[in-house]
């Protein structure tokens, strides 16, 4: 595809024809919303445990182990930094039941029901550069662990920018391995019939840019939501080619 525009105006390099994008932290708000979620699930289990220091769930745990993962991997991760282990639980498990799928479920429920309430916030800026992504000729795609992924965007007026998505269902129904691995972002490309280095990625995890970077994508963009003095340095460590506070400032034509 020959895009319509010069490619610079987006901040990416002119061998670019597909745009593939993280959705919670990256083009909808919903990241704060699955960070709060988890630290409910997670303190209310750990505070349940054996007597000790209740030691809680925190910020740099959502980034390290959960942020970008499956939600079974995520909880898998975590629980591993605590020296905990849980059975896998069936997947219609109770909420709350102590197995992975039981905090799973209950996660789930949290966040639908926020969701539900107040809706989704879309970042402008990354609303103008999805139209400035589409003006340039390119192919957009959502490629997220969340297994609500289609519900998100119907919420959120994006499924018209969204050519494919690779979400937590699929990578679960194609035996894909999810983020740090590039399985999901190589079947993205695969699927607009591009090339790994015709394809950029846009993550705010470590996770996701690690991914990106491990299937040999054209540009790995980190978004660093965390500004915290750290996150920016993480994602550059993980392979991001560039990071941005806000898709805006990678300059989408106006």
């Amino acid at each position: 595809m020959t895009p319509s525009h010069d490619l610079r105006g987006l901040g990416l390099p002119e061998t670019i024809s597909v745009a593939l994008f993280d959705l919670d932290g990256v083009l909808t708000d919903t990241a704060a919303v699955h960070r709060r979620a988890w630290k409910a699930v997670f303190d209310e289990f750990l505070a349940g445990r054996s007597p000790g220091p209740f030691h809680p769930f925190t910020d740099a745990d959502y980034l390290g182990y959960v942020d970008g993962r499956s939600r079974a991997d995520g909880i898998r991760e975590f629980l591993k930094s605590r020296g905990i282990t849980l059975p896998e639980g069936e997947p219609d498990a109770a909420e709350g039941e102590p197995t992975v799928h039981g905090l799973g479920n209950r996660k789930n429920r949290l966040l639908l029901s926020v969701l539900e309430r107040d809706g989704v916030h879309v970042y402008p800026g990354s609303l103008a550069y999805l139209n400035g992504a589409r003006e340039a000729g390119l192919r957009t795609g959502v490629v997220t662990a969340s297994a609500n992924a289609h519900e998100v965007l119907a919420v959120a007026d994006l499924t018209r920018f969204v050519d494919v998505c690779i979400d937590g269902v699929e990578i679960a129904g194609r035996g894909l391995r999810g983020k740090p691995a590039p399985d999901a972002f190589l079947a993205a490309a695969e699927a607009l019939d591009a090339k790994p280095e015709q394809a950029a990625a846009f993550e705010d995890a470590i996770a996701g840019v690690t991914a990106g970077r491990a299937a040999d994508f054209g540009y790995v963009v980190g978004v660093d939501r965390v500004r915290d003095g750290t996150q920016a340095e993480a994602l550059r460590r993980a392979g991001a080619d560039v990071v941005v506070t806000d898709l805006a400032e990678l300059g989408p034509p106006q």
